[in-house]
């Protein structure tokens, strides 16, 4: 074996939660158990609960101290509750309006698009356009869904004939 490279073997100390102290030897010189086989229910045939360290009074201060925070905030969630709804509502009605409005300017400029095809259609009655530019202008009317009367295409005066004549 290598000298210097192994831990020392020396006498140790075991100390239970009883009490009791058992003396053996190991590289740790002192140890705390929770149960030894003085107090094991498999050895003295009894059931017991094991407090180490108190660490079921602990658990239980903790979940005292939660109750009381909890109690406490319960008033104050109510309070932020309230906030929260009243802006959600107040987000939803300021919705509501812009809505309302953008809907009105498309109905605003819907009734401009209807004023200009209608002067079309005069300037063209006036004019006394072709069947192509009155189904150009029906066509433009109906891509935007507007109501649209329709124009009569301009009637050419018929050029009378020698043999009509005689």
């Amino acid at each position: 074996m290598k000298t210097d490279i192994h831990p020392k073997y020396e006498e140790a100390t075991i100390t239970c939660a009883c009490g009791e102290i058992v003396k053996t030897r190991s590289t740790v010189k002192e140890m705390r158990v929770e149960i030894c086989s003085k107090c094991h229910p498999i050895f003295t045939g009894k059931q017991k609960l094991v407090d180490t360290e108190g660490i079921v009074d602990k658990f239980k201060s903790r979940i005292d101290a939660a109750s009381k925070l909890q109690a406490e905030n319960e008033g104050k969630n109510k309070k932020v509750r309230r906030k929260k709804q009243q802006a959600s509502h107040d987000i939803k009605q300021i919705m509501k309006e812009q809505e309302e409005r953008r809907q009105a300017k498309l109905a605003e400029k819907k009734k401009e698009e209807e004023k200009k095809l209608k002067e079309e259609m005069k300037q063209v009655k006036v004019r006394k356009a072709s069947k192509d530019e009155i189904e150009k202008i029906e066509k433009k009317a109906v891509t935007k869904k507007l109501p649209l009367k329709k124009a009569k295409p301009a009637v050419k005066a018929k050029k009378s004939t020698k043999k009509a004549d005689k």
